[in-house]
This record gives C-alpha cells, structure tokens and sequence, in this order.
C-alpha cells in the first residue's frame, strides 16, 4: 500500500457516500456505497476481512480512493447504482442481459415516419413506446398502428413516385405513401401524427380527433372515410375497455431466482401480471465473488429496474440480505406507491421462486455448459461479421430439394441463440413449378413470399437474419420476394455449397471466410439443418406417392376406393397401420387381405 492511499485511509469521513478504487492507470476497479465510508472502506485492507482470490485480487491493485459524500444512504445508493451503469467497473456485479425489452418506434424525424421494433430507445428525435411486458404485446401493439392508421414499416427511400404500392397495401398495414395519387404526404402526417398519440396513451386526445374527422367526412358525403373512422374509434374503445379490465384483475408481481455453480450464475426473474407469467427475463454472470449470493441479489434488484423494467407493487426474492430495507424505500420512490420486497417461506409463493431457480438452473446448463458457450460466440461472431448492433438471435434458413423436378419442396429451420428450435420448423410444398425442369429461383420465391405474407398477415415478429441455401441468383430470387412484400430491409444472406461462399445484398463481392470461423460455423449448420429436413420432407413426399400408386394397382381399388380409404383413415400413412382385421372390416374380406399384404411388402 502506497503512502498516499495509507493517507487517505486515515482521513475518511464516518459519512455515508459512495467509495470508488482505482488502479494504477487510473481506471475504476469497483464502486460501492456506505453508510459510513470509514469503516466500510477500511475493512477491505484489514486482513481477516479478505476471504477470498478475488477480493485479495482487488485489493492488491487498489491505487487510489475517491470518495463522494452523500446526505443519506438511500442517496448513495442510487449514486452507486448510476456510476455502475456508466463505468461498469470489473469488479462490481453487472447484469448481462440476454434481451431488453422491445419498444416501438415512430421516426417522426423522417419525412416519411415509419414504426418498427427496437431494443435500446435513444435520443434521435424519433418518439418511443415501451417498455412493453410481454414482448409479444409490442407485436400487437405495431400491428394495431399498422391497422388503424397505415404507418409503414419498410427502410424504402420514398418521394412518392413508385409505380405500384407493395403487399403491405393489399393487405390494409400501410398507406402506400410511395405512391402519392394513393396517399398524398399530408395524409400520412396527418396519420402518423394521429399514431404519436396512440403511441403516447393519449387515446382520449386521438378519440376526440377521429371523432371529428369522421363527422367532417360524413358532412362532405365521403362516407367509405367516415365508415373507416368509425371501425377505427370502435376499436380503440374496445382496447381502452380491455385495458381497463386487466387493470381490474390485478395481481402484479416480479418473482427473482438464480442458480449458482462456483463464480458463474445465472439470474432469472419471471414477470407475473394477473396471476399469470406473461414474460421472462435471463442474466448470466461470470467471475462472482465467492459466498457473495445476498450481494448478487442485492445487486440484480438495483441494476434490473435501472433498465427501463416495469416496477410491479411486489417483487419475491429467494433469500434475505442486508439492504433490502433501503432497496425497498428507493423503489417505493423511484415508483411513486410502495413496493414491497418479500422473502416467501412457504406456499406456492415459494414453490413459485423455487420454480424460477430451476428454469435458471436449466438456462445455466445451456449458457456455461460447452455447447451453450460456443453457440454464444458462433452468434457474436456472425453479428460481429455482418455488422449488427446486436447478434442475430433469431435466424430462419431455407432450402428447396428435388428430384428431376419432381416433388418439389423447401424446408424452414429456425435457430435461437444459436441453437436450433424445433418447434420453428416448416415444411412447404412448391406450388408455383409443376414438372419439367426444376427451378430453385422460382421456389425461393415462393415460399418466401407464403412465408413472410404469413407473418406480415399474422403481427409476428420478423426473424433477425434470413439465411438462403444457394448462391447470388438463389439470392436475388429471395430478394425479389422481400422487396413485393415491403421487407426489403430484412437482413439476408446466401450460402453457396463448393466454396462456402456468403453473398450479401448489393455487395460486389461474396465473402470468403475461414474454414474454422465461429461466424462460417453457425451458417453452416443452419444451412446444413434446413437441407436435411428438406431431404427428409421429400422422401416423406416420395413415399406417399409410391404408396398411392401401390394402392391403385391392387385390383379393385379404383379412384372411388381410394379416396373413401383416405377419408376414413385420413392419410397413406394411417392406412398401412392399419391392421388385417381394420382393412378386411372396412374393404370385405378378399379386397381387405389383398391391400394388407401389398402394403405389407412395402414396410
């Protein structure tokens, strides 16, 4: 200990305030608070005190000391809380979250305003909702705009002078402002503007606004106009009734749990609105003091309502620590009605936080075991390599497989944090290419278009990166689709077999990576997934029509047999299930046996 630190050590006050440790390059190693900053600083350099390699650690790089006094501790709490958001110091417990909260935006700064999800709101002049507790409810919030007032969503350079409006016009989300003889740019400011009050909870404003712009277009003989006001105002009712309802039933509360295995851990806390979850956050963290679970809990508290989180009236803990008092006090603040932290003991209030520390268990098994580990660093690297602002956590990879042209199909796999979601999975059969030749431009095409029409007619959420099996031409067949739905600013990228070579949009050149690049590894098995289901659809597609042929060449089975066994049995599949005895009670005794021993053969 340098003679200056022993100086400043004499001299702390007995105030509260908040403590800052720097290092020798002057960075800041860790921040906390202190009801009394003498005694509490002092303990870090009295040897019984240091029990464990990362405190002796710090400690040994301690330079310097910086105080900040403070009037109460409740105010160096929140001090210490806004210094940790702003430096992130090494030390300190930090939450990594593995999502924030989706908010919409209205970039009222564009001429044309368009609304989309975003994850970090900033300050850009453009007008943000949110947060928005479950993730879904942004999705339907978006698809109320899209619905009530047009707003679009697409990056498209607009002057009003396209040719033709998109899908997303046939399918009443947008105004078509591309195209002025369909909406002229003071209908649509006056739409967006109309959306900024929505958006903002101001509906009684926007109520009155409609109300009058539909009088003003009945007066005038506009009726098409004013029947679309009216639809409009009835809805926002109808949402203003359910909000009203919800709000009844109550029963807001945010339940914390985490599972802990040496110096990493995994935080979960599950958002309960009217008895049930409706979202769910995940926080890992690495390199945890050891015995320091009250100081992660503690800290989780402070950090997580300090992004942005809704504050229900009662939070559930897993276990008791030392400032939950005043945690508890700078809440109630921060939220304008008190807010209760509870440590449950019994019940199925703490069979609910226990059920929380098993879904952080089971999220922790999938982070810090080595699977969970290198998929995290395929996705950064992909983000990394594509120049995201964040990795690409949702992908959807297509592939079409067929034979000579015949039973033409294409497979859909999804990956979630690199991972892949079975339950994502989806199989087309290509409609638009019948015979003769086989073309993979026209069936990319196609099923993009089924694809992402459904998700448009549908509100969903759009995927984070599209991955196409193929090259450039494969490419451009699916860009072709993105640009007639209005999704032309959805990120896509191309794969192409021989060289593993990944095509961009509008790049001259493909990019070549290395053979062992995490980023050409995650590609790959997307790539690779998406042609097995598609290998595996097709044989299923090949299999059916051998069994139909089978079927039709057993004589006595003619088209009318045949179409009264699909009905009964409901597919190909079921029927060669079937048992003698089924077949022989539905066809006669000759015919029933006949059909069972075909098939027999082709088990």
């Amino acid at each position: 200990m340098n003679s200056t630190l022993k100086q400043k050590l004499s001299e702390l006050p007995a105030s509260s305030g908040v403590y800052i440790f720097r290092g020798r390059g002057g960075e800041i190693l860790y921040l906390g608070k202190a009801l009394s900053l003498r005694s509490r600083v002092r303990s870090y350099f009295q040897r019984r005190c240091i029990n464990n390699p990362k405190m002796e650690l710090l400690v040994s790089r301690i330079e310097d000391i910086e105080i900040v006094l403070t009037d109460t501790e409740q105010e160096a709490l929140v001090l210490e809380n806004s210094l940790i958001k702003t430096h992130k110091p090494r030390f300190n417990i930090l939450l990594r979250d593995d999502k924030n909260h989706p908010y919409l935006k209205l970039t009222l700064n564009e001429k044309y305003p368009r609304i989309y999800i975003v994850r970090h709101p900033m300050k850009d002049g453009a007008i943000y909702a949110g947060p928005f507790v479950p993730a879904s409810l942004a999705r339907r919030s978006m698809n109320l705009v899209h619905q009530l007032f047009g707003i679009r969503n697409c990056k498209e350079k607009l002057d009003g002078k396209r040719p033709r409006p998109c899908l997303q016009y046939q399918i009443k989300r947008c105004m078509a402002p591309c195209v002025d003889t369909i909406a002229t740019l003071p209908e649509y400011e006056q739409a967006s503007e109309q959306a900024r009050l929505l958006l903002e909870g101001k509906n009684d404003d926007l109520l009155i606004s409609l109300k009058r712009q539909m009088q003003k277009e009945a007066d005038e003989e506009r009726f098409e106009l004013a029947a679309r006001m009216r639809d409009m105002i009835h809805m926002l009712e109808d949402l203003g009734m359910r909000q009203k309802m919800a709000g009844v039933r109550g029963g807001e509360r945010d339940v914390f749990g985490y599972h802990r295995e040496g110096d990493d851990a995994v935080l979960q806390v599950f958002s309960m609105r009217s008895g049930k979850v409706v979202d769910r956050d995940s926080f890992s963290f690495e390199e945890l003091k050891a015995n320091d679970d009250e100081a992660l809990v503690s800290a989780s508290l402070k950090q997580y309502y300090e992004l942005g989180r809704h504050l229900p009236p009662v939070i559930h803990v897993p276990m008791e620590f030392s400032d939950r008092e005043l945690i508890e006090d700078w809440l109630s603040g921060k939220k304008g009605s008190k807010v209760e932290i509870i440590v449950p003991q019994r019940g199925s209030k703490r069979r609910l936080v226990e059920l929380v520390c098993r879904n952080a268990k089971a999220t922790f098994d999938l982070d810090f075991r080595e699977e969970g580990r290198q998929a995290a660093k395929r996705v950064e690297a992909l983000g990394e390599l594509l120049g995201f602002p964040e990795p690409p956590m949702r992908i959807e990879g297509f592939d079409i497989s067929n034979i000579q042209g015949s039973e033409i199909v294409a497979s859909m796999v999804s990956f979630e944090r690199g991972q892949p979601l079975r339950s994502g999975y989806r199989k087309f059969k290509i409609r638009s290419v019948i015979g003769g030749k086989p073309d993979d431009f026209a069936s990319v095409r196609e099923v993009l278009l089924r694809r992402y029409r459904r998700i448009l007619e549908e509100g969903k959420e759009l995927p984070d990166l599209v991955v196409i099996d193929g090259g450039k031409g494969q490419l451009s067949a699916a860009m072709e689709a993105l640009e007639e739905l209005g999704l032309s600013h959805l990120p896509m990228l191309s794969l192409a077999k021989k060289e593993e070579r990944v095509y961009l949009p509008k790049a001259l050149q493909p990019i070549i990576l290395e053979r062992h690049s995490p980023a050409l590894q995650l590609l790959q098995q997307v790539r690779n997934e998406a042609h097995r289901f598609a290998i595996m659809f097709h044989r299923q597609q090949r299999k059916a029509r051998s069994l139909g042929s089978s079927l039709q060449s057993i004589p006595g089975i003619g088209p009318k047999k045949r179409k009264k066994l699909l009905a009964y049995y409901g597919s190909l599949t079921r029927i060669k299930l079937a048992s003698a005895e089924d077949l022989k009670g539905f066809l006669g005794h000759s015919l029933g046996m006949q059909v069972y021993m075909r098939l027999k053969e082709l088990k």
